[in-house]
């Protein structure tokens, strides 16, 4: 959706376009999350000690702190989902004009911020009906013309979507998964907004086997703060966070489940991950402060919550140390550091590579390598010229090409020397 690319865009014409410039505006975004879900949790539990928690809760969960530093726009969507949510609660309680106008902006906000926020939206309509008994009464009007307006201020970037289609931007979906690999992949993410180790598919099946406690006791802690919010609140609050986590999540566990299809990643289930922080919040918040005489009670809750504080801490630190995190997809990407350092031992080098591999492979690879590394991309079917005052010339192909290879050995009379995975050296004559 464009709005986090056109703010992104002002910030840079503002601060400079640096790598760390850009990811800073992720970063300042994210930072609205603290107040937004402190103002959804006094709207939804009526308790300023469950924002608090929901907000420690956030800030050291390993989801949030690594899309906070994407040049993506997960960090303004976490924020406008919490945003709607809270501004749709208050325009529940006030029922005046003005909050349901606010709530219709939070909307608008949402929509051009991710498209998957259209299910949040539909699911806060289910949530708003179920509480009126599914009858017509005035909240449930207000919330038909909201929904109504944001959608018609949608409306233009629809008919972009419709006119200018993309499947091949989703192809990745389309893998075919056993239901085993599909439960093993939906509790992998489910777990990974609390311990994240930073455990990719390309890594060896051991390493996987020893993470099968955490993940089990991390979805007990979870299936556990859903039931004892359903038995101890109310139902305009269980009801709530039930629709957010299954806003997204209930439809993406259809189509993986029932045709086998592998759309569930973290970044699109973000709404089922704030929504079990909520019921963690909950759960931790009021067994702590419980006025039960057993004591080992509190304790023990205590050091529940003490343990998922550590837990993502230790996600946090190990993720801030690592060259390549899951998310960099290192089953593809985890060479490249090397492949740099091979190309930076050489005084005057350059790499030669051509237009089919340059997105994002190149890109990747630029910032790996030292500024004196000069890169010259081809065109399809194109040759380079003769280059000289360069020490060493490497040719990087993500993508096979002979034409290039076989051009390049005919240019230079000489044989190319394969280096590692994508990168060869024109050996001297």
């Amino acid at each position: 959706m464009p709005l986090y690319i056109l703010l992104t865009r002002f910030w840079i014409e503002c601060f400079g376009n640096s790598v760390a410039i850009t990811r800073s505006f992720s970063a300042f975004i994210s930072l609205l999350t603290f107040p937004c879900i402190y103002w959804l949790c006094r709207e939804l539990f009526g308790s300023s000690l469950i924002g608090w928690m929901a907000m420690g809760l956030v800030a050291i969960s390993p989801v949030h702190v690594l899309y906070a530093q994407e040049v993506r726009s997960y960090s303004l969507w976490i924020v406008a989902i919490l945003v709607s949510s809270a501004a749709l609660l208050r325009a529940m309680r006030l029922k005046t004009k003005v909050s349901w106008c606010i709530y219709t902006a939070t909307l608008v906000l949402g929509f051009y911020s991710h498209l998957f926020f259209t299910l949040v939206a539909f699911a806060q309509g289910i949530y708003v009906f179920a509480i009126e008994r599914f009858r017509v009464s005035k909240t449930s009007i207000y919330y038909l013309f909201s929904f109504l307006a944001g959608l018609i201020n949608f409306l233009p970037w629809i008919w972009i979507i419709i006119t200018h289609p993309q499947p091949e931007s989703v192809n990745w979906g389309n893998t075919k998964q056993t239901l085993f690999q599909s439960a093993m992949r939906w509790a992998g993410i489910f777990s990974r907004a609390f311990l994240d180790l930073g455990i990719s598919p390309s890594d060896p099946g051991k390493l996987k086997i020893l993470l099968i406690p955490f993940i089990v006791i991390i979805l007990a802690l979870i299936i556990y703060s859903i039931y004892v919010l359903c038995r101890r609140s109310s139902k305009e609050v269980w009801l709530f966070v039930l629709t957010l986590i299954g806003s997204v999540g209930l439809p993406l566990l259809v189509v993986d489940f029932v045709f086998q299809k592998r759309y569930a990643t973290t970044r699109y289930i973000l709404p089922s991950v704030l929504g079990m922080e909520l019921a963690i919040a909950y759960l931790f918040t009021t067994k702590i402060t419980s006025i039960s005489p057993k004591i080992w009670q509190k304790k023990l809750w205590s050091f529940a919550a003490f343990m998922v504080i550590i837990a993502g801490i230790i996600s946090c630190t190990i993720s801030s140390q690592a060259q390549m995190w899951w998310n960099k997809y290192p089953e593809k990407y985890q060479e490249f550091p090397k492949i740099a350092s091979i190309i930076n031992q050489s005084n005057k080098p350059l790499v030669i590579s051509d237009v089919e591999n340059t997105l994002p492979p190149v890109q990747i690879l630029s910032y790996l390598v030292d500024p004196k590394v000069r890169f010259q991309i081809l065109e399809k079917n194109q040759l380079p010229e003769i280059t000289n005052g360069f020490t060493d010339i490497f040719l990087f192909l993500f993508e096979p090409s002979d034409f290039l290879k076989a051009g390049i050995e005919k240019i230079y009379n000489s044989k190319l020397q394969h280096i590692d995975q994508s990168l060869w050296k024109i050996a001297k004559p």
